[in-house]
């Protein structure tokens, strides 16, 4: 493992674009740890932060320097070309993966977990990572080198944004047992501790200020850290007056924000609790 890490370091690093002779047999080998998620983008530490793999991130971007337009088309109602090095992820009964019938892509250079539930459809980019029991529901979207930890439903056009560059960046992390709900939106790092409730509708990126009411205060982001949504938060969608200019002041104009307005109990839960039905 540590020899493959060095070979892709040198060869990201290397100012010649040429592919070189060994390229195709590493990536295979690269790829392969990616799908049966030896190896993962981001990772979690044992103080609850985590930890990015720029390594990882850079293999899969070799992938798309060196990779050809291939075409992947099967018939005349199913066309597509991408790059050689991201065919479509081989799937099989053995994997213990649910993928209802209906338009769902998985891109070879992720990992999957035994008892994920896919609704269609539904697409899961290369580099992302999802954990056991997860339900990934329809209109879902995993983005490249996403981390999604087990248990998490991601509800009906739920959008998890990807980063593969900058390199050093983190990559969106929604941790075990957090509720994403419908319509909602994770962009640009933000990382959901374990239980969390994502309410239908939030979009939360790193310039979308929270807020939390239970505790009086505004999440304070350090810069080029990630926001973190702490463990079993509530969060739904809310506005706030824009005070910097005058002419927002006079017309009444408002700014997008998340309200954290409980913390997770039981009576939360018990109103989740139904989604065990459809597993």
């Amino acid at each position: 493992m540590n020899e493959l890490r060095i070979r892709i370091e040198e060869i990201f690093d290397s100012p010649g674009r040429e592919k070189p002779a060994e390229f195709d047999e590493l990536f295979s080998r690269f790829r392969e740890l990616l799908n049966t998620g030896r190896i993962r983008a981001a990772e979690p530490e044992g103080d609850g932060s985590w930890k990015v793999n720029r390594w990882v991130k850079q293999g899969i971007l070799l992938g798309f320097r060196f990779g050809s337009l291939e075409d992947y088309t099967t018939n005349s109602g199913f066309n597509y070309y991408d790059k050689s090095t991201y065919p479509l992820r081989p799937t099989s009964l053995a994997d213990g993966i649910r993928i209802v019938p209906g338009g769902t892509s998985i891109r070879t250079g992720c990992y999957v977990s035994p008892g994920v539930v896919i609704m269609p459809p539904a697409y899961i980019n290369t580099g992302a990572w999802v954990g056991v029991d997860t339900m990934i529901d329809s209109h879902a979207l995993v983005g490249s080198c996403a981390q999604i930890g087990a248990r998490v439903h991601l509800s009906a056009a739920a959008q998890i944004g990807g980063v593969l560059e900058p390199i050093g960046a983190t990559p969106v992390i929604i941790e075990d047992d957090v509720i994403i709900g419908g319509n909602s939106g994770i962009y640009e790092g933000i990382i959901v501790k374990k239980g969390a409730v994502i309410g239908a509708g939030t979009v939360l990126t790193a310039s979308v200020p929270v807020y939390d009411l239970v505790n009086g205060e505004r999440l304070r982001v350090k810069r080029g850290q990630s926001m973190v949504i702490p463990e079993n938060a509530v969060v739904v969608p809310g506005s706030r007056p824009m005070e910097s200019s005058s002419y927002a002041v006079e017309h009444g104009l408002q700014i997008n924000c998340g309200l954290i307005i409980k913390y997770r109990d039981e009576k939360t839960d018990a109103a989740t609790a139904l989604e065990e039905l459809l597993r």
